[in-house]
């Protein structure tokens, strides 16, 4: 693919955001291959990439040295969001176990989360850590509707966005208003939670307040509509910008959208996929990795992802 400089499927809607994207980049197709990426999430210290091709059932890992890829765990149980706790094991969010885990550093998978008050979750899909290291995630029924993303199943319990204790490993509902809980992310001073809203017409990005104990959420209110788009998962910048995963719909719609702390668009990265999830890594945390339906691509920026307190 051609490269041009600067790339044309770099949009400025606003001048705030030529700050934020370098002129001397452009976008890269990294890896190619998977039937719906999903959950990227990076590992600095070994320089690579790792995401879940949800319904190949396996999460994939590409290389930052090599440029190769290849397939880091077989029979995933349909794992779809990821991230990284505080000492940097993976955490993992599970359709088929319908269970949020965690990958110890020495391989071993410990189950954080399968049941509240006894009844099965549903199918966790994101998940993020907090300063904390509380581990919050939202569970709506995407994976037991069929058997495409997991297996079709009973839904028990109400969609919900859960925060789960590290000291002693409770798991409270810290909201259960929103209608498909999907996307969530913490602004950089997590006095914010913004979940997507996927299930509402038209779909909305939610912000909530979270109180100074960090535990509870007050204040929900929708920073935007969507209109005709479809947000998915998403990460904030050190400025608190939101860098959203979209599309559904018209093609033009497909790719990375960006929003300002107050939600006002500030530009888009055009992409030939849907992009379903992001996350910032490289050196710098300046480089952002999208997932989007069969590709990974990339794009470095003039900006960083914010890390926990």
């Amino acid at each position: 693919m051609p490269v041009r400089y600067p790339d044309p499927a770099v949009v400025a809607l606003d001048p705030r955001f030529e700050k934020l994207v370098l002129p001397l980049a452009a976008v890269e197709r990294l890896a190619a291959g998977s039937r719906w990426a999903e959950g990227p999430v990076w590992f600095g210290d070994g320089r690579y990439l790792l995401w879940s091709d949800i319904p190949n059932n396996r999460i994939l890992r590409w290389d930052e040295v090599t440029g190769q890829t290849a397939v880091w765990r077989h029979a995933a149980n349909y794992a779809n969001g990821n991230t990284r706790d505080r000492q940097g094991r993976l955490i993992t969010c599970e359709h088929l176990g319908r269970r949020v885990t965690r990958t110890e550093h020495d391989g071993r998978i410990t189950v954080l989360a399968d049941r509240y008050r006894g009844k099965r979750l549903n199918s966790p899909n994101d998940v993020v850590v907090k300063s904390d290291g509380s581990i919050w995630f939202t569970d709506p029924p995407f994976g037991i509707v069929g058997y495409y993303q997991g297996e079709r199943a009973e839904q028990e319990l109400p969609a919900a966005v859960y925060r789960l204790c590290p000291e002693t490993g409770e798991l409270t509902v810290v909201c259960d208003t929103v209608n498909g809980p999907n996307g969530l992310a913490f602004s950089p001073d997590e006095k914010r939670l913004y979940v997507i809203e996927s299930r509402a017409r038209p779909r909305n990005m939610l912000v909530f307040d979270v109180a100074s104990d960090g535990r509870t959420l007050s204040g929900q209110r929708v920073l935007f509509d969507a209109g005709a788009g479809t947000p998915d998962g998403m990460r904030v910048d050190t400025e608190g910008n939101l860098w959203c995963g979209w599309g559904m719909g018209a093609p033009e719609l497909d790719g990375v959208n960006v929003y300002s702390p107050e939600g006002e668009p500030l530009g888009r990265i055009a992409l030939p996929e849907r992009c379903a999830n992001l996350c910032f890594g490289g050196t710098h945390r300046n480089r952002l990795f999208m997932a989007s339906c069969t590709s990974i691509y990339a794009l470095f920026v003039n900006t960083q992802g914010a890390t926990p307190l």
